[in-house]
This record gives C-alpha cells, sequence and structure tokens, in this order.
C-alpha cells in the first residue's frame, strides 16, 4: 500500500467513523437524557456518578456500541498506518 493509497483511505473512513459516532454520541445523550433531563455530554463520560443510568433499559447497550465505534476507528487507523513502510528519523 503507497502512502498516498493509505491516506485516502483514512480520509474516507474517518469521514464514515466521524459520522457514524455523531450520530450514535447524539442518541447516547437522548437516552441518558431521559433518565437524568439535565446531564450534559461531558458528564455522560462518567455514567457511573448517575445511577439511574445503570437503571435506563438500554443506556449502556448503546453506550457500548459508541465505544466499539470509537475502538473501531482507532484499530483501524492502527493497522493502515502499521502496513506504511517505517519514515525514517527526522523524514
Amino acid at each position: 500500500m503507497t502512502e498516498d493509497t493509505a491516506n485516502q483511505l483514512l480520509d474516507l473512513a474517518t469521514a464514515l467513523y466521524e459520522r457514524m459516532i455523531s450520530q450514535q454520541q447524539a442518541k447516547v445523550l437522548r437516552l441518558a437524557r431521559e433518565a437524568v433531563p439535565n446531564i450534559g455530554p461531558e458528564e455522560m463520560r462518567n455514567p457511573h456518578d448517575f445511577p439511574q443510568l445503570k437503571e435506563h433499559p438500554s443506556f449502556e447497550f448503546e453506550d457500548g456500541i459508541l465505544a466499539g465505534l470509537i475502538s473501531a476507528h482507532m484499530a483501524l487507523r492502527a493497522e493502515i498506518k502499521g502496513r506504511l513502510p517505517a519514515m525514517p528519523p527526522g523524514a
């Protein structure tokens, strides 16, 4: 794989993952606000602080999907970058 091809693939994948992650973040925030109406995106990063979220029927499932999307995005980036030839120091 050439560096140009890898960068093109990364650009396409990044755009796709960013859309999917953004949609899932909105869904998770909507679900969180069903249980905790005033919760913000920053507070949602620590759901263990809100016992009501544990009781929500689908919050943890959807939050897990979000975590999986983020992990898959990072794994794909690492895999593609790992297949590129090593750059000499200072290049």
